[in-house]
């Protein structure tokens, strides 16, 4: 019974090629539906290529510095002066590199930032934020809401003064961006090029988010590797003043303590302790100020070393290249489109009608 069942389940190929030629001469005998299908389809294809507006893209790289240290005779110094218990900076280590700067290009910290950068628009000064409100018209809906209606996104505006609104209405922007607009790739792990590509129908907007989150991020990344540098050189300074005027008010103290023993008696030599403990003074807070001067350039040549870490390669430039849908695009993807899809549901209600009878 059971190999009778499977004798049943096997076709052969004269019957696979009557049943193509049964579906085909199915298929032939609705070529006027097909061909309406696709006629519509070109018409809403021609359409949209008229509607549809041109995507501008604003494309920036840039190379990341070199992250294994000073090297050289910089390395050395910096090395000996490690082993002495001497800290002078350098090196905030590789949480940004690679991967995870592309990472900080997308956090949504930067590119709300960003959205308060100031640009010229019409001669007016405006935030990215409110270029992209009025791009977009949300303000004719907001017109109709007290509530929103208010709401303004000023340049440079403290970002803590934002209500519930605000922060609500940039997460929205921010969504779109980081889903549609902004692109960071590294083409190729062995070098450490990345570029940044931002897309969106506004010509204007792609060209200045672009330039103005490439530099927000560079701050903050300078900021952030350099800051332990920068701590460094600035307790130096003050370690270096201070010291400084220690020294000074030493070798003042030598001449007042010589002035008050001249032509003193040989026999008194009690008297000359006071100049003698100043020049004690001299001597040691001068050696100390030379070793702070010496910590100090160290740490103005390590922080130099850490400025800029950004290199920016290629900015964008206006014109930017577009990407339109063409009319002879949207005819033949319309066109196919549409008659494909009416050959799968007339397939779908062919083979439900064999199903049911």
């Amino acid at each position: 019974m059971e190999g009778k069942t499977i004798k049943n389940d096997e076709i052969s190929l004269k019957e696979l090629l009557e049943k193509v030629k049964l579906w085909y001469n199915y298929l032939l005998s609705k070529w006027r539906i097909i061909i309406l299908a696709g006629v519509v389809g070109i018409v809403l294809g021609l359409t949209w290529s008229f509607i549809k507006e041109p995507i501008y893209t604003a494309t920036l790289t840039f190379a990341l510095e070199d992250e294994k240290g000073a090297g050289g005779g910089l390395g050395s110094a910096l090395g000996l002066a490690s082993s002495f218990g001497i800290d002078v900076g350098g090196g905030g280590g590789g949480v940004f590199s690679g991967s995870n700067l592309t990472e900080l290009f997308k956090s949504r910290a930067m590119v709300e930032q960003t959205l308060l950068t100031p640009v010229t628009v019409n001669g007016k000064v405006i935030s990215l934020a409110e270029m992209y409100i009025q791009k977009n018209s949300w303000r004719d809906k907001w017109n109709k809401n007290p509530k929103l209606s208010v709401i303004q996104f000023l340049p440079n505006v403290n970002r803590k003064d934002f209500t519930r609104a605000h922060d609500s209405i940039l997460g929205v922007i921010y969504q779109n961006l980081s889903t549609n607009s902004l692109f960071i790739a590294q083409k190729d792990k062995k070098v450490s090029i990345i570029t940044m590509d931002v897309s969106s129908n506004d010509e204007l907007f792609s060209f200045y988010f672009c330039k103005a989150l490439a530099s927000e991020v560079g701050k903050f990344y300078i900021d952030t590797k350099s800051k332990k540098s920068r701590a460094n050189m600035s307790i130096l300074g003050r370690q270096v003043d201070s010291v400084r005027n220690e020294l000074n008010s030493a070798i003042a103290g030598v001449a007042r303590a010589n002035d008050n023993t001249f032509n003193l008696n040989p026999a008194l030599n009690v008297r000359r302790t006071p100049s003698v403990r100043r020049q004690v003074d001299v001597q040691a807070n001068t050696a100390i100020l030379t070793e702070l001067i010496k910590q100090s350039e160290l740490a103005k040549v390590t922080l130099r070393k850490e400025t800029p870490l950004i290199q920016v390669i290629d900015k964008p430039i206006l014109p930017l290249p577009k990407n339109r849908l063409g009319k002879f695009k949207g005819i033949v993807l319309g066109g196919g489109l549409a008659s494909f899809l009416m050959i799968l549901a007339l397939i779908i209600r062919r083979f439900l009608k064999i199903i049911a009878e």
